[in-house]
């Protein structure tokens, strides 16, 4: 009776609104959060505390989403792959994406606000970040670093929500390194879906700049060298374990086993560039969980 009358049921809406901001791309930010968190020993988080960070990641994750399909909305009703999207087809009211955007900002900035007064002065690094790289493809073939830098913070901001002290930054910092390089080489893959349709509007990308075969030959060293930053985070992690000699070899072992998996999922990403969705989402997807588990491994040498 409703579709009838012309409304959309509630449940049906917030489908939209899910795809609207690709909620299962959550999956490759919240290992990172959680291995940013995990990254180093601490005080153990109560629940309010892990309620606000979780509040802020998902504030963040939805307001990143939505400034970057507001800002493509032109592109995207452009390009015959993504004008079927919510706001170039319609689906979704310019205003409901304005109004979801406003939502949860105000969701991630309150939760910073609550996490302390530090958080509240640096939350703007964060947005700038998501701002200014949906722009980035309009003038340069390196735009795809912008989206890795932006889940680079990811792992950063885990630390410093879990850590207010910042100290013992190191493991963060390499996996933030790892995040950079992981990203930067899938969004390359990611981009070959959309080369010809980027060259005829101008937009720019490394597969338009160097051809579709160069791009990812890019994208490949990018991930060897994303693998590589993972041994020192382990290093540092195991470097902050006050843990016996047993419980460090078997962490050391453990923890490097699993390095070991993501430089293959990494390996498999690249031999199947040719499947986007199969590099993308089905290979792809795990590989932030595996990280995590490598930093829970590499903890258990302290005994959390």
């Amino acid at each position: 009776m409703a579709s009838a009358l012309g409304t959309v049921p509630p449940v049906s809406k917030l489908r939209t609104y899910a795809s609207f901001v690709r909620f299962e791309h959550t999956l490759f930010s919240l290992p990172l959060i959680l291995a940013g968190v995990f990254s180093a020993p601490g005080a153990p988080l109560d629940a309010t505390r892990w309620l606000l960070i979780a509040l802020a990641a998902v504030g963040a994750r939805t307001s990143a989403m939505a400034m970057n399909r507001l800002i493509d909305r032109r592109l995207d009703a452009l390009n015959p792959r993504t004008r079927g999207r919510e706001l170039p087809s319609g689906a979704m009211k310019l205003g409901e994406a304005v109004a979801l955007l406003v939502v949860s900002l105000a969701a991630y900035v309150a939760a910073c606000a609550a996490l302390g007064p530090w958080y509240l002065r640096v939350s703007p690094v964060p947005l700038a970040a998501f701002a200014i790289y949906p722009w980035l493809k309009r003038f340069t073939p390196l735009c795809h670093l912008g989206v890795g830098a932006a889940l680079a913070l990811a792992p950063l901001a885990g630390f410093a929500a879990a850590h207010p002290d910042l100290e013992r930054p190191a493991a963060a910092l390499w996996i933030a390194g790892f995040a950079l390089a992981w990203v930067t080489g899938f969004d390359i893959i990611y981009a070959t879906l959309d080369e010809a349709s980027d060259r005829e509007q101008g937009v720019h990308s490394l597969v338009v700049r160097l051809g579709r075969e160069r791009a990812l030959r890019v994208s490949a060293l990018l991930h060897r060298l994303a693998a590589l930053l993972l041994a020192p985070a382990v290093v540092a992690i195991l470097g902050y374990a006050p843990g016996g000699a047993t419980a460090h070899a078997n962490a050391l072992i453990g923890s490097f086993a699993l390095l070991v998996a993501v430089a293959v999922l990494l390996s498999l990403e690249q031999r199947w560039a040719e499947n986007v969705n199969l590099a993308f989402f089905k290979v792809n997807v795990w590989v932030g969980f595996v990280v995590l588990a490598m930093v829970l491994v590499a903890r258990l040498a302290g005994g959390f």
